[in-house]
């Protein structure tokens, strides 16, 4: 059974800086990539990152790209998301994203293109 766990979402004022961390389990998670999604209130869960299965390729959001990074510790099954520069915008359940195999490229940076799910994690942006 796969398993994704997300941790690090926190309030925290604009202008600052977190860490999220999602551990994976019960998958080769050297073969994954990975990806990050939020999802604010009312809204649909959007693209934020992805990192291919060895690091060496990243992709962005444009609003995140600058901001955020992306990386992973594959010994650890861990992946990462370093935001700094907070926006209140920035506000939503974070959550991580695991996938494998070879995705159709008009899936590969959309919620289809990913199998396996966390719960999410919250990050409130807001002084």
């Amino acid at each position: 059974q796969v398993q994704l766990v997300e941790t690090g979402g926190r309030l925290v004022q604009p202008g600052g800086s977190l860490r999220l961390s999602c551990e994976a389990s019960g998958l080769t998670f050297s073969s994954a990539f990975m990806g990050w999604f939020r999802q604010a209130p009312g809204t649909e869960r959007e693209f934020v990152a992805r990192i291919d299965s060895d690091g060496e390729s990243t992709i962005y959001e444009h609003s995140v790209k600058g901001r955020f990074t992306i990386s992973r510790d594959n010994p650890k099954n861990t992946v990462f998301l370093e935001m700094n520069g907070l926006k209140p915008e920035d506000t939503a359940v974070y959550f991580c994203a695991a996938g494998v195999g070879i995705v159709p490229a008009g899936l590969f940076l959309t919620p289809r293109g990913f199998t396996y799910w966390g719960q999410g994690t919250q990050v409130t942006v807001s002084s």
